[in-house]
């Protein structure tokens, strides 16, 4: 290791918050082959006892100072950083709790013979982590792998490292390992023959690469990768305060850098001036734009200043913007982009076609329902989507034609999460799940072991094996 990444705050340019030591690969391999070489011993250990060791791990996940650094690293609202700081936590004693059930050996001994399904774990596994939500990225791939008794090796974000590499060192040592570096250490990461699979949450360049790469490995993975969510409106609809609350929070939480957050808002024509009125007094009321130390704050900075480039020209691409929100801090003295609502926009507009990944959302009116499922699901992109109804009925029964592999229902976001809900995308937008028993049998390959009835005693040997069933 001979170079270094230094780390400024979004919100005070020219603060240094921290920095992490660059990966080449020959430190890859390092790392990869004591992973490796930890793994066997790791998974021969009771699964009671890998749980308690993601218990013990998620005890040290209530740190106040870690969740300021978190803040002052990614911009994010010191306040959130608490939360997904404590959802960690509880996302691995969910995992610690379900993982003997789902991990379980599985045993049927009837006519047609006897047959043993075993969960076994893959090996070392790689995994990649955006900078957004990192500690809870991270975890979601960490938890499940350690459970199913493999060992991981995992590259932060450059641009969000120090937390969360604090955090993984509550493990034990050798089972959870970390690289830091940019393109050049993922590469070599994903490219060592002794990882077994890889996990990866982050945007669609990246992720056409280390797939590409896994590919050629032959290594399977998960990908997670960006998505153009839309939010329908159905006509019956209605936008009261606390769906517009939790629908502005959809939209700009963590300043809109989310890949499941509402990037495009269809509501029934004659209906825009009422929704327009009714999603400004909600970001009145729940839209604090400021320095993310500041408990009243509630969107920050965006992360770079490439990306805050980036979100202005989109704003001024075209339409009519509508500033949202307060503005409680010094525009200047960070990567600020103020959330904006625009409007008087088509399809075709690059906000609307594209994933903006930032603090500006489309309005955009439809004229029939079966119009408006056409325009959700146009696009390559398929990870979320929401559809806001006064019946839950007609309302799940629009989301069964969503092409998106998570749809909320009258929310949009966290807030409609749950542990036990599969994540993950559609299309362009990925494959393989996060939450849920899908997320924990990610890292278990299914073995079976079975003897046929043909082959026991009096079962009739060959002929009764030739055509089974």
């Amino acid at each position: 290791m001979s170079a270094w990444l230094d780390r400024e705050n979004p919100a005070r340019l020219g603060e240094l918050v921290g920095r992490v030591p660059v990966a080449d690969a020959p430190d890859v391999a390092e790392a990869v082959r004591a992973a490796d070489a930890a793994q066997r011993s790791w998974a021969s250990r009771p699964l009671a006892d890998r749980a308690e060791a993601l218990r013990e791990a998620a005890a040290a996940f209530e740190d106040e100072d870690l969740a300021v650094l978190l803040a002052r690293e990614s911009g994010k609202p010191v306040g959130d950083c608490r939360g997904e700081l404590r959802f960690s936590g509880v996302f691995l004693n969910w995992v610690a709790d379900r993982a003997p059930e789902v991990l379980a050996d599985v045993e049927t001994d009837d006519a047609s013979g006897r047959l043993l399904l075993r969960r076994r774990p893959f090996g070392a596994v790689a995994a990649i982590t955006p900078w957004n939500a990192p500690v809870i990225l991270a975890m979601l791939k960490v938890g499940p792998a350690l459970a199913a008794g493999n060992t991981v090796v995992v590259k932060p974000s450059p641009l969000a490292p120090l937390a969360v590499s604090a955090l993984l060192e509550r493990f034990p040592d050798d089972v959870v390992r970390v690289v830091h570096g940019e393109a050049g250490t993922g590469a070599a990461l994903v490219g060592h023959p002794l990882v077994r699979k890889v996990a990866f949450t982050g945007g669609e360049g990246a992720g056409r690469a280390i797939g590409a790469l896994a590919g050629r490995m032959i290594t399977p993975a998960v990908l997670e990768l960006g998505g153009n969510d839309p939010a329908v409106f159905l006509p019956d609809a209605e936008f009261t305060d606390a769906a517009m609350d939790r629908l502005v929070m959809g939209c700009f939480q963590t300043s809109g850098q989310v890949c499941m957050a509402a990037k495009r808002l269809y509501v029934p024509a004659g209906r825009e001036e009422e929704f327009r009125a009714a999603f400004t007094a909600a970001a009145a009321r729940v839209v604090v734009l400021g320095d993310p130390l500041d408990e009243e704050t509630t969107v920050g900075p965006v992360i770079t200043a490439r990306a805050a480039e980036r979100i202005r020209a989109l704003i001024g691409s075209g339409g009519e913007p509508v500033p949202l929100g307060r503005v409680a801090c010094d525009l200047g003295r960070g990567h600020y982009v103020r959330p904006t609502l625009l409007t008087g926009l088509d399809d075709s507009s690059p906000v609307v076609a594209e994933e903006q990944f930032g603090p500006v959302v489309p309005l955009l009116a439809y004229t029939g329902v079966e119009e408006v499922l056409a325009r959700a699901n146009a696009g390559e992109l398929g990870l979320g989507a929401s559809v806001w109804s006064a019946d839950e009925d007609r309302a799940f029964d629009f989301a069964r034609r969503f092409e998106a592999g998570f749809t909320f229902v009258n929310t949009h976001g966290r807030t409609g999460m749950a542990l036990r809900a599969p994540f993950g995308g559609v299309k362009r937008s990925g494959h393989g799940r996060e939450y849920g028993d899908e997320g924990i049998l990610e890292y278990a390959q299914t073995c079976s072991v079975h003897a046929p009835a043909a082959f026991r005693a009096g079962g009739g040997g060959m002929a009764a094996a030739a055509y089974p069933g």
